[in-house]
C-alpha cells in the first residue's frame, strides 16, 4: 500500500457497532483526485465505513488516516477540524427549508469559522457557479427541483475547499437524467483534484461513469473491476 498520494487509508482495520464486528481486515485507500465507488448489500457496513471516515464511529483496530488526521488518535475536539477538510453529500439533501440557498451556505460557513459577510457571499457565489446555480441563491429549497437541491448540497460540501468528498447515495432520490447531471458535476470536481468516495446502489450510473470500485462483502472490503468490465454472465448484486 503506497500511502504517499493517499487522501485516506486504512490498514488492517476493524469497525464495531454495539460491540459487534461490522467490518474487519480492511485494507483500502483513496488517492488525491480519485473517484471511487463503494457498493454492497444493505446492512453490510457501507454506512459504518463512511461514519468512521467523518468521525462518527471509531476505528476499533488497525491504523488509518483521513485528510491528515490519525483515526486511532482522533479526539472529540478534533472532529470539527476534520470535517472542515471533508465535504459530505447525502441522499436526502439535508437542506434547511426555512432558509434561502445563500443562507444554507452561510450557516455552514459560519459554523466552520467564516466571519466576514463579504467573504461568505463571494465564496457562496463561487461554489454556486461551480454547480451551475448562479442565479438561485435567493431561492428556498422548496422552490428548487430535486436535482437543483442536490447541486446546492454539493455546493455546500465545497464551501471549505475540501480535500475529500463523501457522497452517500447522492443520486438515490433522483430520476435517471438528473442523476447523470449530478454525476457529471461530481466527476468534474474530482478532475479538479478533490477525492470522492461515493456509496451507491445505482448500477446504471456506474455503467455510464465507470471508475474504481470497492465492494463490501463477507465483513470486509475488496476492490472489484468497474461495472462495465464485469463478466456479463455473472450476476452482480448490490442489494
Amino acid at each position: 500500500m503506497n500511502k504517499n498520494n493517499a487522501i485516506f487509508w486504512i490498514e488492517n482495520g476493524e469497525i464495531e457497532q454495539a460491540k459487534l464486528t461490522i467490518l474487519q481486515n480492511i485494507n483500502i485507500q483513496l488517492n488525491k483526485g480519485e473517484f471511487v465507488y463503494l457498493i454492497g448489500r444493505t446492512g453490510t457496513g457501507k454506512s459504518s465505513l463512511l461514519k468512521v471516515l467523518y468521525g462518527d464511529l471509531p476505528l476499533k483496530k488497525g491504523d488509518g488516516v483521513v485528510a491528515g488526521y490519525n483515526l486511532k488518535k482522533l479526539k472529540r475536539k478534533d472532529i470539527p477540524f476534520l470535517r472542515r477538510k471533508l465535504g459530505v453529500v447525502f441522499q436526502d439533501f439535508q437542506l434547511l427549508d426555512d432558509r434561502t440557498v445563500y443562507k444554507n451556505l452561510e450557516f455552514v460557513m459560519r459554523s466552520t469559522g467564516w466571519g466576514k459577510k463579504k467573504d461568505i457571499l463571494k465564496r457562496a457565489n463561487d461554489v454556486l457557479s461551480l454547480v451551475s446555480l448562479d442565479h438561485k441563491g435567493k431561492k428556498y429549497p422548496h422552490q428548487l427541483s430535486g436535482g437543483e437541491q442536490q447541486r446546492v448540497a454539493i455546493a455546500r460540501a465545497l464551501v471549505n475547499s475540501p480535500e475529500f468528498i463523501i457522497a452517500d447515495e447522492p443520486t438515490g432520490n433522483l430520476d435517471p437524467e438528473t442523476s447523470k447531471e449530478i454525476m457529471a458535476v461530481l466527476h468534474a470536481i474530482a478532475k479538479e483534484g478533490t477525492s470522492i468516495l461515493m456509496a451507491t446502489h445505482d448500477l446504471s450510473i456506474m455503467e455510464q461513469f465507470p471508475s474504481k470500485t470497492l465492494k463490501v462483502e463477507n465483513k470486509t472490503i475488496i476492490e472489484v473491476n468497474p461495472v462495465n468490465k464485469f463478466d456479463p454472465f455473472k450476476q452482480v448484486s448490490f442489494d
